[in-house]
C-alpha cells in the first residue's frame, strides 16, 4: 500500500503536494483545523512573521481595526475546494470529514466541502466563554475630524458604546461532512467499516452525544448536557507555542464518534502541534499528520513520544457535573 510510508507518522510537506500521494478510498476520518485566511493566516503564512507580532493578531476572529476584505473568503474557498477534492478522493465511502472554522468564514468552508462532492451532514459547535472582545471604538477618528471640540464631544456622546461590528466570539463551528456511502449505511459499514456514528459515546452527565460541546464549566444545565473533560494543564506541553492548540478531549470525542475499524486511519492535513494524532494514538487508531512547518512537526513528534513515556500527561480530567438541586427556599416558593 502506498500509505504504509505515511501511517503513524508526521510528515513535513505542503498538503496539496502530499495528499495526491495517498491511496484512493483508504482514510476513515479526516479531522483538521486549517488556516482561515484571516490576518495573514492563509495557506502561505509564515510562522516567524506571525510569531513576531506580539499577539497582535487574534486567531479565529478579526482583530480590532482590521479592514474587512471580501477577497479573504473567496481565496479561502478556492484553495479549500482543492483540499476538499483530494480529501474526497482518499476517504473511504462513508468516511467522515470534520473541519474547524471561524464563524465568519464557515459558509465558505462548508461550500467548498459541499462542492467537492461531500454531503454536509451537520455542524458541530464548540462553545466557550473565554475570548477577547474585538469591537473598536471611533473616538480616535472623531478626534481627527476637522471640526470644533464642542461638536466632537457631542458626536462622542451620541455614539457612546457604538463600535465596529465585531462582537465577542464565543463559539467555533465545525463542518461535519460525509463521503456518499456505498449503497446503504449497513452495507457500507460491513464493507468499509465506516459510515455510522457510535452513540455509545457519552457527553456531559452520561448524555447522548450532541453536536454542541464545551470544555468550560458554564452552568449546571449546559454542563450536564454538553461538557467534555477539561484539558489538563500539561497536555499541551510547555514547549508548545502553537497559536491554536485544540483540547485533546474534543478531538477524542469526534474520533470516538466516527472511527469504527480497529485499523482506522485518521488524517489531519494541517496537524499543527499534533493534537489529532495524539488523540488517535491514545484511542488505538492509526494517524497521518501533515504540516508545512518543520517546527510544528517536531512539536507533534515530541507530544506523541510523551504519550508513550508519560501517558498521565494526556489523561483527561474527570467530568464532574453537579446535579441540579433545589434549595429549600425555592421549594417553599413553589409550594
Amino acid at each position: 500500500m502506498k500509505n504504509n510510508k505515511f501511517i503513524n507518522k508526521i510528515i513535513c510537506a505542503d498538503t496539496l503536494e502530499l495528499l495526491p500521494k495517498i491511496e484512493d478510498n483508504s482514510i476513515d476520518v479526516v479531522l483538521t483545523d486549517p488556516p482561515y485566511f484571516l490576518d495573514k493566516f492563509d495557506n502561505n503564512w509564515d510562522y516567524e512573521e506571525v510569531s513576531n507580532q506580539n499577539n497582535q493578531y487574534t486567531i479565529k476572529s478579526l482583530p480590532a481595526g482590521m479592514k474587512f476584505d471580501r477577497e479573504q473568503g473567496k481565496k479561502f474557498y478556492s484553495w479549500y475546494l482543492k483540499i476538499s477534492e483530494e480529501i474526497f478522493r482518499i476517504l473511504k465511502p462513508g468516511g467522515f470529514f470534520f473541519s474547524f472554522s471561524s464563524p465568519r468564514l464557515y459558509h465558505r468552508m462548508a461550500s467548498a466541502i459541499d462542492d467537492a462532492g461531500f454531503e454536509i451532514r451537520d455542524a458541530f459547535m464548540w462553545l466557550y466563554t473565554q475570548n477577547q472582545a474585538k469591537a473598536m471604538g471611533v473616538d480616535h477618528f472623531i478626534k481627527k475630524m476637522n471640526i470644533d471640540e464642542k461638536t466632537k464631544q457631542k458626536i462622542k456622546e451620541k455614539l457612546n458604546g457604538w463600535k465596529t461590528p465585531q462582537i465577542k466570539s464565543c463559539f467555533e463551528p465545525i463542518a461535519m461532512a460525509q463521503k456518499p456511502t456505498d449503497q446503504t449505511y449497513l452495507n457500507n459499514m460491513l464493507k468499509h467499516e465506516v459510515g455510522m456514528f457510535n452513540t455509545n459515546v457519552k457527553i456531559g452527565d452520561n448524555m447522548y452525544p450532541a453536536n454542541v460541546f464545551t470544555v468550560d464549566s458554564i452552568n449546571e444545565l449546559i454542563d450536564k448536557t454538553f461538557l467534555l473533560p477539561k484539558p489538563t494543564k500539561k497536555e499541551k506541553g510547555e514547549y508548545n507555542d502553537h497559536k491554536t492548540v485544540k483540547p485533546l478531549a474534543i478531538c477524542e470525542y469526534l474520533i470516538k464518534l466516527s472511527a469504527f475499524s480497529k485499523n482506522a486511519i485518521v488524517l489531519d492535513p494541517f496537524i499543527g502541534s499534533g493534537t489529532t494524532a495524539v488523540a488517535a494514538k491514545k484511542l488505538g487508531k492509526n494517524y497521518i499528520g501533515i504540516d508545512a512547518n518543520e517546527k510544528y512537526v517536531k512539536i507533534s513528534e515530541k507530544r506523541l513520544k510523551e504519550l508513550d513515556e508519560k501517558p498521565d500527561l494526556f489523561r483527561n480530567t474527570e467530568i464532574v457535573v453537579k446535579q441540579e438541586k433545589r434549595s429549600l427556599q425555592a421549594q417553599l416558593q413553589i409550594a
